[in-house]
């Protein structure tokens, strides 16, 4: 067991030596094993070019000598549309409807009465608070008035006291009289300081009273609920007689003209959307608009990670409607791309959409392409060199490396 256990560790230790201070042997001897199997690949292609040549078994194809074209790129989306603006009416104040109610799609106006709610005491409430403002602002002159008699006994007030001061520095006054117009000088400044905050009192009382007919006026106000902006109408109106209080739905109002249509975007395509870019939309029902890209988020979306987008569509006729689905294609930068049939395209052993090509000696080959936009006369497709011989039937059935017999068709201008 200790021999097994001595022979294992310098087994171990020589793989490590080898590993580790014999590194480029190891990586020279598995490139000259994959230069080999390169050399056995290319040695493959070559028997078979040379089999098919001996053989005659050259498959005939046809090949369509493309031009590319610039196109207008674009980003597809799937959205729906929305109401530009959507505003529930509720009340502010509490009571009766008085008012007939409108039916939902009716269109409205802005400052359209909605809903009118029974007044009550409110009017009355509001004489009161009106009355009480024109006997605060009564009472203002009879304290300016106070201020100004509180004045004129400090000024008098003043004069005895400096009278009585000098009479007395000759010794024709006596103390008690210095000291008893000093105290009516003091009485009289504080007399002055009491009209002239009976004053302030008054104009405080004034303040408040038309704060209160402010808010009576206010609560008058709300007793007609106005529409915000014209649009239609999408719920009943309150019904006559229902009892409203504050936060109670009057109405629901929508805007559709213009319109929103709402979409998601990958982030790796939104960086190809510019806010002003064109967008042409196809509706559910086959209706084609065209609108502008007014939106675009700078936030993605925490569960998706997509980007929203707001595309802006004229709606004169309110045809398109709130939570329509739409397919929107949004112009994006153009590039260089081939017009191709929808057939020509296939996948490689790997699963790789592409096309293959004839090259140099009729041999074939694999290109990758992308795939940029499906239209009823082809499919735009980018990733190929400005002229390129794509085989567009027989494709099928060869694959790179042999050799085929074209039939060249050219590009219809």
């Amino acid at each position: 067991m200790r021999v097994f256990s001595i022979v294992t560790a310098l087994i171990v230790a020589a793989i490590i030596y080898v590993f580790v201070f014999q590194r480029e042997l190891i990586y020279n001897f598995s490139a000259s094993q994959s230069d080999q199997e390169n050399e056995v690949e290319q040695a493959s292609v070559t028997a078979i070019q040379a089999e098919q040549i001996k053989d005659k078994k050259i498959v005939s194809v046809v090949v369509l000598k493309s031009h590319a074209t610039w196109v207008d790129s674009a980003v597809l989306v799937r959205g729906e549309t929305r109401a530009a603006r959507q505003v529930n009416l509720m009340a502010e104040t509490s009571g009766s409807v008085v008012s007939t109610p409108l039916r939902k799609g009716s269109f409205v106006l802005a400052g359209q009465p909605m809903c009118e709610i029974d007044a009550g005491t409110r009017g009355a409430s509001l004489a009161e608070t009106k009355a009480g403002l024109a006997v605060a602002r009564a009472r203002v002159p009879e304290a300016e008035a106070r201020v100004v008699e509180a004045k004129a006994r400090l000024d008098e007030a003043l004069i005895n006291d400096r009278a009585a001061i000098k009479l007395s520095k000759g010794g024709f006054a006596s103390e008690t009289r210095v000291a008893s117009t000093t105290a009516a000088t003091q009485t009289a400044r504080a007399g002055v300081a009491a009209a002239q905050s009976g004053l302030q009192s008054t104009i405080a009382g004034i303040q408040s009273a038309e704060a209160a007919v402010a808010s009576a006026d206010k609560e008058i106000e709300r007793l007609v609920i106005h529409a915000s902006f014209d649009g239609i109408l999408e719920s009943d109106t309150a019904e006559l007689g229902s009892l409203m209080q504050p936060g109670t739905l009057c109405a629901t109002v929508i805007q559709l003209d213009p319109i929103k249509l709402v979409g998601f975007v990958p982030e790796l395509e939104v960086n190809r959307i510019q806010v002003g870019a064109t967008a042409g939309t196809r509706l559910a029902d086959g209706t084609d608009v065209r609108g502008k890209v007014t939106f675009i988020s700078r936030a993605a979306d925490k569960l998706t990670r997509t980007f929203q987008i707001e595309i802006t569509l004229p709606n004169p006729d309110l045809r398109i409607r709130d939570g329509q689905t739409a397919e929107i294609i949004i112009t994006a930068e153009g590039k260089q791309a081939h017009l191709l049939p929808g057939s020509s395209l296939t996948l490689n052993n790997a699963g790789t959409l592409g096309v293959r090509l004839v090259g140099l000696d009729n041999i074939v080959s694999f290109v990758p392409v992308k795939l940029l936009r499906d239209t009823i006369n082809g499919v735009w497709v980018s990733g190929l060199d400005p002229e390129a011989d794509v085989i567009i039937v027989g494709q099928e059935f060869v694959v790179a490396g042999v050799v085929v017999n074209p039939s060249y068709k050219e590009t219809s201008k």
